[in-house]
């Protein structure tokens, strides 16, 4: 790969954020408590937005704020004093949708850098010079495009900098313009509150046919609505060629683990230190869809998702490590899945303990007594390692005869 791409990650609290961050990422995207498209994130006060900022800028990273619904009449009084407080604290850019949102945040907060969220469905290079024209520095691609034509966009716009989601969760209508939550659950999609109606289970039936249930269907119904996760993972080199400054890892709404797991296996292929066959193999530790190249190749009708809504990942996150120990120590951990003596367990790390194994052969509680079963909920551990170990690693149990 001639050039790194930035890789941004999803941070849906500060707990997410130091996770995204310590696993490799660059620059993280959050959104505020009010304008943003994950309302049921946990999300930013005031403060929390300034500490965010601080925090990433101090490790060299950047924040990204999301300010992308689509605004209405009554939001643009408060939307002014939002982004002129984003460019008071130093935000690195604001993610915006609406036409209106950008002109007001152009004159609000000059100095404020603007990205063209992907909900504005940016599918060709003539919108996409005309959001450059606009002062946009930055758009967020629609996820339908191929990588030929993310190329003739660079080609138009070299000097606009292209984003481009390279995993996690799509959606069934383009770039999440859906009215499905909205009419089936009365919260509004476009402002942050999709309830996900697209991943519940349907039973269709064609009115022409007198009712005959649609053979895509079987006994659990079925997921007609419910999109396969992106996973670009094997085709990086492609997308860094065709010109992409930035690779987005969705996740806003998914675990600590979650975001580990991810950001974790993109940083390692980035920097050489993965293969994509070992990327893929990691990818598939935490829980998700079945996967789908998506439309990077061209058009795709193998995108639905048919069976259900989550394949269980191949590996069990078992605790968090909050005081670190060289090889042979004892850690501090924090329990999240049970487990006990005897048990196999691995290590996601951005360091090179990164995939060690170990049994566990000696844990001692806070007080010092032997245990043999972590069994209590956030039990606090010290658990023996012959590996090093630091604040932030994660521990996650291997399937037994593996």
């Amino acid at each position: 790969m001639k050039r790194t791409p930035e890789l941004l990650a999803p941070a849906g609290n500060f707990e997410k954020l130091k996770t995204a961050l310590y696993f490799g990422a660059d620059a993280v995207y959050l959104g505020g408590k009010n304008f943003s498209l994950r309302s049921f994130s946990d999300n930013f006060g005031k403060e929390e937005l300034k500490e965010a900022v601080e925090f990433a800028h101090a490790r060299g990273k950047k924040v990204y704020v999301t300010a992308n619904i689509f605004a209405k009449n009554a939001d643009f009084p408060a939307l002014a004093d939002y982004f002129s407080y984003l460019q008071e604290i130093g935000a690195d850019a604001a993610l915006v949708t609406d036409a209106g949102v950008l002109s007001v945040a152009k004159k609000a907060a000059p100095e404020l850098a603007l990205h063209i969220s992907t909900q504005a469905n940016t599918t060709n290079k003539y919108a996409a010079g005309f959001w450059r024209e606009q002062g946009a520095k930055r758009v967020v691609l629609a996820r339908e495009l191929s990588i030929a034509e993310v190329r003739e966009i660079k080609d138009h716009c070299p000097d606009l900098e292209l984003e481009v989601f390279v995993h996690g969760a799509m959606c069934i209508s383009y770039s999440g313009r859906c009215l499905l939550s909205n009419y089936l659950a009365g919260r509004d999609s476009n402002r942050g509150e999709c309830v996900q109606a697209c991943r519940w289970k349907y039973r269709l039936r064609a009115e022409d046919r007198e009712g005959e249930i649609f053979a895509e269907e079987d006994d659990r119904g079925t997921y007609i609505f419910n999109s396969k996760d992106l996973n670009l993972s094997a085709h990086l080199s492609a997308l860094a060629d065709a010109g992409v400054d930035s690779f987005k890892i969705e996740g806003r709404m998914k675990s600590a683990y979650y975001v580990a797991t991810v950001v974790n296996a993109y940083r390692r292929l980035l920097d050489g230190k993965m293969t994509a066959e070992e990327a893929a193999r990691e990818l598939d530790t935490a829980a998700h869809r079945d996967y789908t190249e998506a439309y990077a190749f061209g058009n795709n009708d193998k995108t639905v998702n048919y069976a259900d809504s989550q394949t269980a990942g191949t590996r069990v996150y078992t605790a968090n490590v909050l005081e670190g120990a060289h090889a042979g120590g004892a850690a501090l951990i924090e329990m999240r899945n049970r487990f006990r003596l005897g048990d196999e367990l691995e290590i996601l790390s951005p360091s090179d303990s990164f995939g060690r194994r170990f049994t566990v052969e000696e844990m001692r509680g806070e007080d010092g007594e032997s245990v043999a079963d972590a069994k209590l909920v956030q039990q606090r551990l010290r658990i023996f390692c012959p590996h090093e170990l630091c604040a932030g690693d994660i521990l996650r149990k291997v399937p037994k005869g593996e």
